[in-house]
Formats: C-alpha cells, structure tokens, sequence
C-alpha cells in the first residue's frame, strides 16, 4: 500500500517518521503557527506539511528568491515560510478569498515578528483577479517562485498565470498534487480531476522542466526555461 501523507497526521510509516525527524526544522513562529492550526481550526488538514515549506524555502535560498506568489492563505503558514526565507526587500504576495482562518489564528502569531511580518502583503479577494491585475501591471517575469496550494478546479489556471509572472529560472510548487492518493484512481470528483488535469498540463509543457513527487499530500514542482 502505498502511503501520501502529510507529516503531521497519524500514520504508522517508518519511512515518513524517519524522513520528517531529518527534514524539518521551524522557527518557533512557525511551530505555533502549526501548533494553533492543528487544535483549534476545524478543517486544519488544510494546512500544508512543513516537509513542503522547507523545500520551497530550499529553493529560494538555491536561486535567491526575494518575489513570491502564494497563492491559497489559510492561516498564513505557507506565507510565513517563504517570508522567512527571502531578504529584508523581498515580498510575498499572499491570496485568498477568505481571511477567516487567517484572522482566527495566524494574523497574530505572524505580527509578533515585524522584520518578517511587513515581507506579506495579504490580498483578500479572488487569486484569478490577484494575479490578473499583477499581469496588467506589468509584473509578468518578476517573480521567483509560486505556490499553489487553493481552490483545486483553478489549478491549471493558476499554473498558467504563475508562468506568465515567474522569471526565467523561477520556480513553481503545485501543493496537494497526488491528493491523499486520490488522482491514481479511476473514479475522480471535479477537484480530483482538475489536480489530474494540471499534473498532465504541467508534464507536457514545454516550457518548464518538471517532476511530480510524493512527499506531504503530493508536490509537482516545475522549474521555468
């Protein structure tokens, strides 16, 4: 049987425990991010795995990433880990349609570091309009990296418009791409299907250089040409 598993849930893989205890290192903002997320808001299996948060902060060390695009809030989790890992002049845009979680649990936990809380610029309203309204301002090219972790029927439009405004080199982290195992299955709902459908997109585009991996809930991780 095969396991996807993000690491904070119960499971019973050796493989996972041993790999999560030789991965993972948060700053204490973002152990009480978690650690809020995980006890006190009813859908906290929306929170991403930390296991991801450290490879995208891996990648924006290795190309020295300042510009991000996170693309799904919640309660901040994702955007205060890409903060965390660019420079005091970078930014990281951060959309969602709704900032209920955010507001509940991660405003304040992220606003008791000001060096890392002014790096997030949180939109409110919806991530097709966010980044639209960022194409039309003539931003496309300028980012380094984009992580797509929200509604899951968007996730090719969002692939597509991150590549409009990522750079040559930047790099795109698609979140939840095997979710929970779900995509190997003949029988798909629509979120299923639409995750199916980018992981396809993704892997014929020409435009990037991809693979797709089972860490967390699934990771497809496309790099720019």
């Amino acid at each position: 049987m095969t396991t996807v598993s993000k690491s904070y849930e119960s499971h019973e893989d050796p493989v996972i425990d041993y790999c999560t205890k030789l991965t993972i290192k948060m700053s204490p903002l973002q152990e009480e991010l978690q650690k809020e997320t995980l006890e006190k808001h009813e859908r906290r299996g929306m929170l991403g795995g930390p296991e991801i948060f450290v490879i995208g902060q891996s990648f924006l060390n290795l190309i020295h990433g300042k510009n991000v695009l996170d693309i799904g809030t919640f309660t901040g989790a994702s955007a205060l880990a890409w903060a965390l890992a660019i420079p005091e002049d970078g930014k990281v845009i951060s959309m969602d349609v709704d900032h209920s979680a955010l507001d509940q649990i991660g405003r304040s936990i992220i606003e008791k570091c000001s060096k890392t809380a002014h790096k997030i610029d949180f939109r409110l309203g919806s991530a097709i309009e966010t980044l639209d309204k960022l194409i039309a301002e003539g931003k496309s090219g300028k980012f380094d990296l984009a992580f797509i972790d929200a509604d899951k029927v968007n996730y090719t439009n969002y692939y597509e418009k991150s590549m409009e405004l990522l750079r040559s080199g930047g790099v795109i982290l698609v979140d939840n791409a095997l979710w929970d195992g779900a995509v190997v299955k003949t029988e798909k709902d629509e979120a299923t299907k639409a995750i199916d459908e980018c992981n396809r997109r993704i892997f014929a585009d020409e435009r990037s250089n991809s693979f797709l991996i089972n860490v967390g809930d699934g990771l497809h991780v496309a790099f720019k040409k």
